[in-house]
């Protein structure tokens, strides 16, 4: 297995946890059900907050850029600090371009 992790590979571990749960519970609970390290890395990368059900647990998950998005994407996600899946029209307007007008997306 590598180091570049689905959301669906973390959760066949959490069968078990019952939700809301925070992440140190899903920490522990794919420790317990034997999670290779890779998939106890990208739950201990997720933020700190309850987690409704699995959904959110997926959502959360670090992903592999090739799973569903270029790396180019995900630079410029990350850049932008745009989660994924986020409407252009719901993104908040970048910076000045330089001539003074703004843009968004």
């Amino acid at each position: 297995m590598t180091d570049a992790i689905t959301p669906d590979q973390v959760l066949r571990y959490l069968g078990d946890v019952d939700y809301p749960a925070g992440k140190e519970v899903l920490v522990a609970a794919a420790e317990q059900a034997g999670a290779p390290e890779a998939v106890i890395r990208s739950l201990r990368a997720i933020p700190p907050v309850e987690y409704r059900n699995r959904a959110e647990v997926a959502r959360s998950v670090p992903g592999d850029p090739a799973a569903g998005r270029s790396a180019s994407r995900a630079a410029e996600q990350a850049r932008t600090r745009t989660p994924a899946g986020v409407a252009e029209h719901m993104r908040e307007p970048r910076e000045d371009r330089g001539d003074g007008t703004r843009h968004s997306g």
